[in-house]
């Protein structure tokens, strides 16, 4: 299989993220069914490091949106605190941790509110 970033980056975010969430998307999905995890290009998305006449190499930065249940205020926040370690825990060898965002409630495309907050990581990308 030929190497891409969607493969070989956002792929393997969401098969590692996908031991402990889930519901894990490496694309924004028209539904999201929660708990869930939502593997999203960031900006700037891709920074060039290298540009050579045979290989390309960037750093590939992303959001991973983390959403719960919004039922009830205490057990929302705990819901979503223990996926956001869970999912740090389970970031593959390679990737660079950014900052996590406050939780906040957000209205989906169905009406459904969920408590998210974001998670920021990067990891680096050659292109032969």
């Amino acid at each position: 299989m030929p190497s891409s970033i969607a493969t070989n980056v956002r792929g393997a975010l969401k098969t590692a993220i996908s031991s402990v969430a889930a519901n894990c998307y490496d694309a924004v999905p028209a539904a999201p069914q929660v708990p869930f995890a939502v593997i999203v290009p960031a900006a700037p998305y891709l920074e060039t490091v290298l540009i050579g006449k045979s290989v390309t190499k960037v750093k590939v930065n992303l959001v991973v949106t983390l959403g719960v249940a919004n039922y009830d205020n205490p057990s929302a926040l705990d819901n979503l605190e223990q996926l956001a370690m869970s999912v740090l825990g389970a970031l593959p060898a390679g990737y660079i941790l950014g900052s996590v965002s406050n939780p906040i409630p957000v209205e989906l495309a169905s009406g459904a509110v969920v408590l998210a907050s974001e998670i920021e990581v990067s990891t680096y990308y050659t292109q032969t």
